[in-house]
């Protein structure tokens, strides 16, 4: 699967790792969340994200990346919320990778362990 997620970064900010302030690091053993100021607008393709502090909007490209995004802080970590979503582990590259991102660009932040 290919294209789950398309966000636009200007050239500045394309590869700011997380080591030189760029945000967390994403890692799919933790426990992850929408950021409080991330709204969710379902739409048929999938969704968009907007980020009311970054102003940065993101477009969800299916419902299985939207599903795992809504669930994320209902799991113990990224890869159960993808099994959940019913994404077998030798399917869930695409949709980490669009985690991913999503951590890079602020629109997720990690979650609050249980």
């Amino acid at each position: 699967m290919w294209g789950l997620l398309t966000v636009p970064v200007p050239a500045t900010d394309a590869a700011v790792p997380a080591a030189t302030g760029g945000g967390a690091a994403f890692d799919p053993g933790l426990r992850w969340r929408l950021h409080p100021q991330v709204a969710v607008r379902p739409e048929p393709f999938g969704a968009l994200l907007y980020h009311f502090g970054t102003r940065k909007l993101s477009f969800l490209k299916n419902r299985t990346i939207v599903a795992v995004v809504e669930s994320l802080d209902q799991h113990t970590d990224a890869r159960s919320a993808c099994r959940a979503a019913g994404i077998d582990d030798a399917q869930q590259a695409p949709y980490l990778h669009a985690l991913g991102v999503l951590v890079q660009s602020k629109m997720l932040v990690p979650g609050e362990t249980r």
